[in-house]
């Protein structure tokens, strides 16, 4: 793989991981659900459900090509699985609305509202590792097809959205301010259309590589 094809790799896959975490959105739902807290206090849950969502997208990254060969499902099956996983947060997105794919559903923030620590729920899971995530992770590791560098780009940009992500938790309240409720949609709607895009050439690649579509 040269430098090129590495970079075409990384943005794609940086794009795809920015629009499943959804840092703007996860930064502002953060901010509501620690309106009274202390610096220090927003500081250490915000670094705690980083890198629990970190641990979890790893392991799913290294390890879900292993446990989906075991299950004996195959990568056209994964692409158009996750195509339509993808499709439907996209919807979503575009749309302004919020399910339980790619943030908190109702009940889940009503219940984080009582809870004196949410590092790992709902910050790490479902906030940032979500199923839409989840399934992106291993969606993109599968498409490398072994390829070293190909997962290393991968890798790196999971990384790097994970770091921005840290870099808004810290900034949220900040943040929720300048952006305000139209800002933050306006950025999730544009990124909404690119996913939408991704998962339904993620589809096209499934149903072509299955031998059902000839």
């Amino acid at each position: 793989m040269d430098a090129q094809s590495f970079i075409e790799a990384g943005l794609l896959a940086f794009t795809t991981f920015f629009a499943t975490v959804g840092p703007v959105d996860v930064a502002a739902i953060f901010a509501t659900l620690m309106p009274g807290a202390k610096p220090d206090e927003r500081r250490r849950v915000a670094v705690k459900g980083t890198a629990i969502a970190a641990i979890v997208l790893l392991a799913f990254a290294f390890f879900g090509t292993v446990i989906l060969e075991r299950l004996g499902i195959g990568l056209p099956a994964l692409r158009t699985a996750g195509g339509i996983l993808l499709l439907l947060i996209a919807i979503d997105m575009v749309f302004a609305r919020h399910s339980g794919g790619a943030s908190t559903t109702s009940d889940e923030e009503r219940e984080a509202h009582g809870k004196d620590d949410i590092s790992v729920f709902p910050l790490a899971t479902p906030l940032i590792a979500g199923p839409g995530t989840m399934g992106a992770v291993i969606l993109l590791m599968a498409e490398t097809e072994g390829s070293t560098q190909a997962g290393a780009a991968v890798v790196a940009a999971l990384i790097a959205v994970l770091a921005l992500t840290l870099i808004l938790l810290l900034l949220a309240s900040q943040l929720q301010r300048f952006l305000g409720v139209t800002g933050t949609n306006v950025i999730s709607r544009v990124i909404g259309v690119l996913l939408a895009a991704l998962a339904v050439q993620f589809v096209f690649d499934g149903l072509g590589t299955s031998g059902l579509v000839g």
